[in-house]
């Protein structure tokens, strides 16, 4: 079992920055695939990024070149750095692990962009 502390969260104007953590539990930190997804209200929870345990990357089209998803394996944490944030960026973000057939979400965060 993985658990999840989730940081970083927070309401931002348009335009802004905000760094979301995701410091995770266990020793295998480094053999997982990372993921940042969100949840805005009536949609389905979609991937924004996702990062493996090789460092490649992934991103949905809505926030390349604005998104950039990291990891730090000695400290079992995994990075969202979100810039030039749009209001539609609003939705609670979830940090998810792969490894194998396994797979675990954290509680989510949320971060809302508005002026």
């Amino acid at each position: 079992q993985v658990q999840f502390v989730e940081s970083g969260g927070g309401l931002v104007q348009p335009g802004g920055s905000l760094r979301l953590s995701c410091l995770a539990s266990g020793s295998i930190f480094s053999k997982y695939a990372m993921g940042w997804y969100r949840q805005a209200p009536g949609k389905q929870r979609e991937l924004v990024a996702a990062i493996t345990s090789g460092g490649s990357t992934n991103y949905a089209d809505s926030v390349k070149g604005r998104f950039t998803i990291s990891r730090d394996n000695a400290k079992n944490t995994v990075y969202l750095q979100m810039n030039s944030l749009k209001p539609e960026d609003t939705a609670v973000y979830y940090c998810n692990a792969k490894f194998a057939t396994r797979e675990y979400w954290g509680q989510g965060t949320q971060v809302t962009v508005s002026s």
